[in-house]
């Protein structure tokens, strides 16, 4: 579906990306792991248009995206979900999710509202909390509004940043869920997680980051069994 190939991306004068590339194909959960400062979440902002690379390409079904703005990124169909969540703290959950859809022109607001209350079937919280005030959420219900709020923009391809980060192990189990849910419906998901047990039981395939470079892909039950990625993300435990 799209394939990222031979990026290089600096920040200033330091190189952050070194030779990328990965390819993820319709229908895949794929994920990206690797340690703090491996590249990762600079790879997601390169391939969103956040940040464009020094040489490479990203080609989406074909065609080269890779000096698009991040809004002719969106209109593409490849929505990001960024660390952190970033709702917008000043608007409700559901003015949250409607400014999701931004991008799209001409849609129906009763097409909007249908929307809504298929992604509330997804997200039971959201719906109860719908007229709150996004800063009012807890850590794990900004994290799913956010999630919805990527939906939103109807994308083929979801970018998600490490979307357990800081969770509570019970709402871990919770992302992971939804994240499973989203791609049965169609959606293709490149995700970026940390907690690489649980990013490898719910992907395809998998890419292992080191210092900027890709060291190692394969499938995902593969990588479970590779001594080398237990050894650094899986506490050196194996994998039944």
């Amino acid at each position: 579906m799209f394939d990222v190939r031979d990026i290089h991306v600096a920040y200033g004068s330091v190189l952050a990306l070194h030779g990328v590339s990965l390819e993820v194909n319709p229908g895949e959960i794929v994920c990206l792991l690797g340690a703090n400062g491996a590249g990762k979440s600079t790879t997601l902002r390169t391939i969103s248009g956040l940040l464009h690379p020094l040489k490479g390409e990203i080609l989406l079904e074909g065609q080269a995206i890779q000096r698009l703005s991040p809004e002719a990124i969106v209109k593409r169909g490849i929505s990001h979900v960024p660390e952190g969540r970033h709702v917008f703290p000043g608007l409700t959950v559901r003015e949250n999710m409607i400014l999701g859809a931004s991008n799209r022109r001409g849609v129906r607001r009763d097409g909007l509202e249908s929307e809504i209350a298929g992604l509330f079937k997804i997200f039971p919280d959201l719906e109860r909390l719908q007229h709150a005030l996004s800063w009012t959420l807890s850590g794990g219900q900004q994290q799913m509004l956010a999630i919805a709020r990527g939906l939103m923009a109807k994308p083929r391809i979801l970018l998600m940043d490490e979307p357990s980060l800081g969770l509570a192990p019970i709402l871990v189990q919770e992302v992971f869920r939804v994240i499973k849910e989203i791609n049965s419906t169609g959606t293709t998901i490149l995700l970026v997680e940390q907690n690489a047990t649980m990013a490898l039981s719910v992907s395809h395939r998998g890419y292992v980051m080191e210092t900027g470079s890709i060291v190692l892909q394969g499938a995902a039950k593969d990588l479970l069994q590779n001594p080398q990625v237990q050894d650094a993300y899986l506490g050196g435990c194996k994998q039944s």
